[in-house]
């Protein structure tokens, strides 16, 4: 089974979402409505995200390496 797969696409994804938010934070994607829609702190909750996504996908990595070895 491969777990660590799972564990990447999810981290990947969350990545994803907080690249996002980051952009509607400043303005560039998203409809003006948006709570969201030029929130300074969604910018900054958008960088955090981003890193947790990555956090996570470098876990998924290190379990696929680990299971290697």
């Amino acid at each position: 089974m491969n777990i660590w797969r799972g564990v990447v696409i999810i981290g990947a994804g969350i990545s994803i979402l907080g690249v996002i938010f980051h952009l509607q934070g400043q303005s560039v994607i998203g409809p003006e409505s948006s709570f969201m829609y030029a929130n300074p702190d969604w910018v900054s909750f958008g960088i955090q995200i981003v890193i947790l996504g990555i956090i996570i996908s470098a876990a998924g990595m290190s379990i696929k390496f680990i299971k290697r070895i």
